[in-house]
């Protein structure tokens, strides 16, 4: 899976990482939102330094820059943790995405050009190009719609013209990401038409109604939202730590 990090005037596109720390870095935020590594799962630094075969101080490093993307939590006395969930972190997550998002691409309406609006249409032609979930597996997203559906809802808001508008709603969608992955796992989405959210999204945006699309947008994120709490009330309940 591709890293999903903050994005203050980066590109979308694949990069090498700059070193053994960014490296490091970004194998645990793509096992952090995939929910490999589980919301309150111990972070041993002696034993990622171990299985990346790199040193203590890199993964240090690495764990910091997680810390400020709030994806980790430190502690002095026990170290470092998967930064846990919760039923009020999840609302508080979404009505802020709504909020920042909806900004976004209310803005990216007003200013985006045609070349904007053909990229758009691209972005939600590739998404539905391929599966939501692995055939035989429902409860694993399948990991090309994964990347597709970060550049499709990236694609939307990019003409809105601020950097840290785009910044503050890439750590959004990353906290986000997290709990709809918790709920896939559980198939919550079963009965759901992603498809048909998104398109709304991007009819609404092609016609240039603001109004239309935002309130697409919120909706989808809502739904993914009560989706999430139905399908993770333990979790939410008692914490989940490993």
């Amino acid at each position: 899976m591709s890293s999903i990090g903050l994005s203050f005037g980066e590109s979308l596109a694949d990069e090498r990482p700059r070193s053994l720390t960014s490296a490091v870095q970004e194998r645990l935020r793509a096992d952090i939102l995939s929910t490999r590594l589980l919301p309150g799962q111990k972070l041993h630094i002696a034993g990622l330094a171990k299985q990346f075969s790199v040193s203590l101080a890199a993964v240090r490093e690495a764990l910091s820059r997680l810390v400020a993307d709030g994806l980790v939590q430190a502690s002095d006395q026990r170290g470092f943790r998967v930064s846990p969930v919760s039923s009020a972190d999840l609302r508080d997550v979404t009505q802020t995405r709504v909020d920042i998002e909806g900004l976004a691409l209310r803005r990216s309406i007003e200013r985006g050009d045609a070349a904007w609006l053909a990229s758009v249409e691209k972005s939600f032609a590739a998404l539905c190009a391929v599966p939501h979930t692995y055939p035989d597996d429902p409860t694993h997203h399948y990991e090309e719609w994964v990347v597709r559906h970060r550049v499709f809802h990236r694609t939307l808001v990019n003409a809105c013209g601020s950097q840290w508008l785009l910044g503050f709603r890439d750590v959004l969608h990353e906290q986000s990401e997290r709990y709809r992955r918790l709920a896939i796992r559980r198939n919550s989405e079963k009965s759901r038409n992603v498809e048909a959210e998104h398109a709304a999204i991007v009819h609404a945006t092609l016609k240039r109604d603001a109004d239309a699309a935002v309130a697409a947008l919120s909706k989808h994120f809502m739904t993914t939202m009560h989706l999430v709490e139905l399908a993770t009330p333990k979790t939410f309940g008692g914490g989940n730590t490993a």
